[in-house]
């Protein structure tokens, strides 16, 4: 859908949490794994608060008329290989169901590599379920290639 309304992309804060937790929510796999009620899960709080205290740990959202419509997480993360280069990793994608299609995705996907550039990164890299053919399609479009094979072991 189109949207004409201005947006906003800013630092979340402490406030914006129950809303980022919905839209992480919102889908078939986070409706599975996210906890949304009237009272926040302390421990999203606990992980904000982590993340905040932790240098090059980001988390966005786009802001619409009141409303945070998208969220990501950008890591700043310092390496050995690839001549000690930095990389930065795109967690936690997530554009509102009647948001999407309207180029909010690609503002805030835009605006999270410019600042991965500012911070001297060499490599932008993320992760999106398998079975998430059209987030596979959008990123590819915006220029990201399927370069690896990620795994993951669940604690």
């Amino acid at each position: 859908m189109t949207n004409a309304t201005p947006t906003l992309t800013r630092l979340a804060t402490l406030n914006d949490l129950p809303e980022i937790v919905s839209l992480l929510a919102d889908d078939e796999l986070g409706s599975l794994r996210e906890q949304t009620s009237n009272d926040l899960d302390p421990r999203y709080v606990q992980a904000y608060s982590e993340m905040c205290a932790q240098v090059g740990n980001e988390l966005y959202v786009v802001e619409s008329a009141g409303r945070v419509i998208a969220c990501l997480q950008l890591n700043i993360i310092p390496g050995i290989s690839r001549l000690g280069a930095k990389r930065a990793q795109i967690e936690g994608v997530r554009v509102a169901f009647d948001h999407r299609h309207g180029g909010i995705g690609i503002q805030l996907i835009t605006y999270a590599v410019e600042r991965a550039r500012i911070a001297g990164c060499s490599l932008v890299q993320l992760t999106t379920d398998k079975t998430r053919l059209g987030a596979q399609e959008f990123y590819q479009k915006l220029g990201f290639e399927p370069s690896h094979i990620g795994m993951k072991l669940t604690l």
